[in-house]
């Protein structure tokens, strides 16, 4: 999952809109407004036409010693730390979530409720990290080369990315919920085709914001530079604010809410029935499902946490531009989108059935007892028919 970098704070909330009455927002890219952008791994300098004796430009020399031309190289070291960490999350994220919506499709016994929504979150993670190679250049660049649509594209689909993985992670946990409190019940309305149907809904829920910033997304030439950004009607500090304050509100705080009341209510649950079904080795199912999505929205909420906090703060307060705040909003950024390619990772540790499956895809002909049970998963003969109907019907309900 990533953060649409267009939501860098501009000022605090309630403060009147900047002297020149821009309704511009904020220029899209890893960078604050008030960091020199680094031109490129070839130039690794200031813009020579840049006037810092400008007030506009002042924030952009925090050392206050460097003249038109010449280097610095904690920027460039920033940059250059930056692009190799983009660079290495956006191959892990993208090989990753592929590899798990792969396995999804590819095998018959992955078809399962939760597994489902597993796909939707990969799918949304995967669209995360591809724009990262956008960003990077842009960053490097100082100045985004790639047109007006691409703008609307990758913006677009950093507010989908934010909106969906976190309506997914909520859908999943209540599926938790329901399978583990209401196992009766979980029969009939937990299976993949009321779940592929979720998932088209929280698309959908997603486009109320996904829509309208594609919207006003746009491309702005300024100083010799492009930016791609949102411009927000006026009064621009209002709407910018605002977006921020809903985000915070709709995409962090109410479902975090949500995902801990159902878990609680799972953990008095487990904590006082020895055995939920009739079957020990059901029951085993249950729990190991249940720890894995429970990790999984831990780590994201432990990822997220810390740009949420630091996005609303710089709405509402005043914080002064610093060395510290830069890296730390790096920092942020990083950790949200280090989320999108972890996912993986967790599912390998803690799933059997995607470890088998992975194991499988990458040393096909590793052992004999793996070949049985990848012709076992793959092909489901009419040997092993009636003990794959048994787990499959075990998945769909657990």
């Amino acid at each position: 999952m990533s953060m649409p970098l267009s939501m860098e704070p501009q000022q605090p909330l309630g403060s009147a809109p900047a002297p020149n009455g821009s309704q511009q927002g904020e220029g899209w890219g890893p960078e604050p407004p008030w960091i020199c952008p680094v031109p490129g791994l070839g130039n690794l300098s200031f813009p020579q036409e840049a006037n810092l004796s400008d007030p506009a430009h002042q924030p952009c020399n925090p050392t206050g010693g460097l003249p038109p031309g010449a280097q610095d190289p904690t920027a460039i070291i920033i940059a250059i730390i930056i692009t190799a960490l983009y660079s290495v999350v956006c191959v892990l994220g993208l090989f990753g979530n592929v590899l798990v919506m792969y396995v999804i499709i590819r095998y018959t016994k992955m078809k399962t409720a939760t597994n489902i929504y597993i796909f939707n979150l990969a799918f949304a993670d995967a669209l995360a990290t591809s724009t990262l190679p956008f960003q990077s250049v842009n960053y490097l660049m100082g100045t985004w080369p790639f047109g007006k649509i691409i703008c609307k594209i990758v913006i677009s689909i950093d507010y989908y990315n934010m909106f969906t993985s976190i309506f997914t992670l909520t859908t999943m946990s209540v599926d938790r919920y329901i399978a583990v409190c209401h196992p009766v019940k979980a029969l009939d309305f937990r299976t993949p085709r009321n779940a592929k149907i979720v998932n088209v809904c929280n698309w959908i829920l997603s486009s109320a914001i996904g829509l309208p910033v594609m919207f006003m997304a746009t491309t702005k030439h300024e100083k010799g530079s492009t930016d791609c950004t949102l411009v927000f009607p006026h009064p621009s500090w209002y709407w910018d604010n605002l977006l921020k304050i809903c985000v915070f509100i709709f995409a962090f705080i109410m479902p975090v809410l949500i995902i801990t009341v159902c878990y609680g209510m799972m953990i008095l649950r487990l904590k006082s029935v020895r055995m939920l079904s009739g079957s020990k080795e059901k029951d085993r199912n249950l729990r190991r499902i249940t720890k894995m999505v429970l990790v999984v929205v831990a780590v994201f909420i432990v990822c997220w946490t810390p740009i949420h906090i630091y996005v609303i703060i710089k709405a509402l307060i005043n914080v002064p531009p610093s060395r510290f705040e830069t890296i730390t909003w790096h920092i942020c950024i990083a950790l949200g989108y280090t989320n999108s390619c972890l996912n993986p990772v967790l599912y390998a540790f803690l799933d059997k059935n995607f470890k088998l499956c992975f194991r499988e895809f990458c040393i096909p002909t590793s052992s004999t007892a793996e070949q049985q049970n990848s012709i076992r998963v793959r092909h489901n003969t009419r040997d092993h028919h009636s003990t794959a109907n048994t787990v499959d019907r075990t998945n769909h309900q657990v």
